[in-house]
């Protein structure tokens, strides 16, 4: 696998919107920092939904942005999801929370699934794309920073399995629904964002 762009967004208010966001995602050319809050220089304005240390980066599959290519019938520009790495030879679904990605000096641990919401509807200006989202369950990847570094287009990655109980991130999508006792326990015991544990706990 290999990183095929680096994508930074910068604050900026979205067509019929009041508030501020860096959805606008574009792929920048050269080697870019990534600390424990992520991509230096990309702006993250929802800090209570987005971002954080568990949240830091946000990661998409070539794959998946294909399928969602030919399921939308229109161009999907690095960056069109929000995401910060799209990555070739990686279909989001074939990921599982605590899963690592190793690029160069950097590694990534998947925490959460990233949801659809009402400014990625904005953003691409299809007010069905929520539902969409939900009713295939092909969710970004959202990471923590487990070292940081630099990182650019071109560079390989390698994907390092769990040790412990695989739980898709397509799977945590469920999470943010009805779960059983069962289903509750075994994510919570897995490396999961703490955004999502609260929400499991609460």
């Amino acid at each position: 696998m290999k990183i095929t762009a680096v994508c930074i967004g910068a604050s900026q208010k979205l067509p019929g919107k009041s508030y501020r966001s860096g959805i606008d995602k574009r792929a920048v050319g050269g080697p870019v920092m990534i600390d424990r809050l992520g991509l230096v220089g990309d702006k993250v304005c929802n800090k209570k939904h987005h971002g954080g240390p568990d949240q830091a980066i946000l990661i998409e599959g070539e794959q998946t942005l294909d399928w969602w290519r030919a399921e939308l019938g229109r161009d999907l520009p690095p960056g069109s999801f929000g995401e910060n790495l799209v990555i070739a030879g990686l279909e989001n679904g074939d990921v599982a929370v605590g899963d690592r990605f190793v690029l160069g000096d950097v590694v990534l641990e998947a925490t959460a699934p990233r949801m659809p919401c009402a400014t990625l509807a904005a953003w691409l200006g299809d007010p069905q794309i929520v539902k969409r989202f939900a009713q295939v369950g092909r969710p970004g990847i959202y990471a923590r920073v487990i070292a940081g570094g630099l990182v650019e287009a071109g560079m390989d990655v390698a994907l390092t399995p769990y040790a412990g109980e695989r739980i898709p991130i397509p799977r945590m999508m469920s999470a943010y629904g009805r779960l059983t006792q069962e289903e509750r326990t075994r994510m919570l015991a897995a490396p999961i964002a703490e955004r999502l544990r609260k929400r499991l706990q609460g």
